[in-house]
Parts: C-alpha cells; sequence; structure tokens
C-alpha cells in the first residue's frame, strides 16, 4: 500500500488524546487508511503525520469526517537514511 505524509495545521493548539485517537481510527478504517504515527509540532499548532493509504483522495475524505485539516498530502516514494542510502518504499 503507498505511504503518504500529511501536513496539517491547526488554529488551535491540538487536544491530544485517547477518546480522540479512537475516533480518528474508526473513520480511518473505514476509508481503508492507517495512521502510522505523527510529529507534532513544539507550539502543538501543526502535524506531519505518516499513513499507510490506497490514494490521497481516501486520507482526504477520512480527514474531513474527523473533522481534520489535510494541507499537504504527499505520497512517499523513499527514504534517505543518515549514511546516504536510498532505501525506496515497500
Amino acid at each position: 500500500m503507498p505511504l503518504f505524509m500529511i501536513e496539517r495545521n491547526y488554529a488551535e493548539m491540538l487536544d491530544v488524546n485517547e477518546a480522540n485517537a479512537e475516533r480518528i481510527n474508526l473513520i480511518n478504517d473505514d476509508e481503508g487508511v492507517s495512521w502510522l504515527y505523527s510529529f507534532l509540532s513544539a507550539d502543538l499548532r501543526k502535524t506531519y503525520c505518516l499513513y499507510d493509504a490506497p490514494s490521497a483522495e481516501a486520507i482526504i475524505r477520512a480527514a474531513s469526517r474527523a473533522g481534520l485539516p489535510a494541507d499537504v498530502v504527499v505520497e512517499i516514494n523513499g527514504k534517505v537514511l543518515a549514511n546516504g542510502t536510498l532505501v525506496a518504499a515497500a
């Protein structure tokens, strides 16, 4: 399944809690996407989230249903390791 990085910008500080994560995961399951993890900015107003998903459109649908922004959605085709090695996405 393709891998995507999603940038989310929030007007207010993000409320991170188990109940919100559970609700988001249920919606994601319904859309066929899997939230792997997120990085949070220090001010809790921006996240960078890594997802497995069949398409960018599926991520955008899930985000809309969950009331989340999906400001930038980028398909990831690989990564570069600290030693300079290029690794293709699986």
